[in-house]
């Protein structure tokens, strides 16, 4: 049987536990895809870049890497990071460089408490808790502009400037993104994550830019929360929450709270979208390459399997990104799970199982 529609993804596993994560995710996506009764299919073309690739040629990714994804339908990604590399040289090398390059300007992390995990947040037990965090992907914070002068003075005379970057496109755009991602739920409401009482400038546009957007949604609620203030919150009333829209910086830092709350980084998804999709967009999970348990079988794979459901619903795939996402909640449901949530389950473990719970179609 010939597939109705094949998708072109490609695969960059990457550094320590993104190449067992990676390999999770691949064969829960392609057990659905055998499974979908000729719906469609994968064609997958796997990259060896990472900081093994470094080693070899000083770089993260060959100089045409992005004229070489740019015609895929998704990328899936690992893990960056190992002790032989510089963190900001791995990471500007490859994940940042997809991003920008691609313009994925919208950076989406649910944060989801799965059954039968215990977390550290108590409202968690007998309250019904689910948010999502939309992450401005291309600017503020980690722009990447400045620069290191004056070392010529000698020890300690060095100076380093970092800019963080607000413009009104950005702003309006993750907003507008944000404000469309409220109506798909049960809650509208957005909440704008926000320190202009002491950053008077990009802080204070990023503001107002939210306060002229939000005009245009008189159906969702809104709130503006300075970024300590939403730390607490996620803490003390998580059940006021259902879109938080952060910079760059703030989102980075919030979701992976968030995700800690629900019981583990392992757990958490993500997708770097370009939501007019002049780019493929490019989805993996929030955890880092954890060099310490990289090659033992120990990682938790859920977060990558998520993140593999949510290209599904980005190809256009609703109905099997639920289906993985169902199989995984069957799983933490009968306590089969990786030591970082409680359990004593292996990568290959929880994986077999997530598989085992899928179901079959029949066209």
């Amino acid at each position: 049987m010939t597939a109705e529609q094949t998708f072109r993804i490609a695969c960059i596993p990457a550094d320590g536990v993104g190449a067992e994560v990676v390999a999770a995710g691949r064969a829960v996506l392609d057990t659905v895809a055998d499974r979908s009764a000729g719906r469609f299919a994968l064609d997958w073309t796997e990259f060896p870049w990472g900081s093994a690739y470094h080693a070899e040629h000083g770089v993260m990714m060959p100089d045409d890497g992005l004229d070489r994804l740019r015609d895929f339908d998704a990328i899936y990604f690992g893990a960056v990071g190992w002790p032989t590399v510089p963190d900001h040289v791995s990471l500007w090398g490859l994940r940042l460089r997809i991003c920008q390059g691609f313009d994925q300007w919208a950076n989406v992390r649910p944060v989801t408490f799965l059954p039968g995990i215990t977390g550290p947040l108590r409202a968690a037990d007998d309250t019904e808790l689910d948010w999502v965090v939309v992450r401005e992907n291309s600017e503020g914070e980690y722009a990447g502009l400045g620069g290191r002068n004056l070392s010529a003075r000698g020890p300690g005379g060095e100076v380093a400037v970092q800019s963080a970057l607000f413009t009104e496109v950005g702003c309006e755009r993750i907003f507008r993104f944000a404000f469309d991602l409220a109506r798909t739920r049960a809650r509208r409401k957005v909440s704008s994550v926000t320190k202009s009482n002491a950053q008077q400038y990009g802080m204070v546009l990023w503001d107002e830019t939210f306060a002229r957007v939000a005009r245009d949604y008189p159906d969702v609620e809104t709130e503006s929360v300075l970024v300590d203030a939403m730390s607490a919150k996620f803490v003390l009333r998580p059940e006021e929450l259902s879109v938080v829209v952060a910079s760059n910086l703030h989102a980075d830092i919030l979701s992976d709270l968030g995700s800690a709350l629900a019981g583990s980084l392992g757990l958490a998804a993500s997708a770097n979208l370009n939501p007019e999709r002049r780019f493929p967009s490019m989805f993996e999970p929030v955890h880092g390459s954890a060099p310490d348990i990289a090659g033992r079988g120990v990682c938790n794979p859920v977060g990558a399997i998520g993140s593999a459901a949510m290209m599904l619903g980005h190809l256009g795939l609703p109905d099997e990104a639920k289906a993985i996402n169902a199989a995984v909640e069957a799983c933490t449901a009968r306590g089969i799970r990786t030591r970082d949530v409680g359990g004593t389950a292996g990568t290959r473990e929880v994986t077999e199982a997530v598989i085992a719970h899928l179901p079959g179609w029949t066209g």
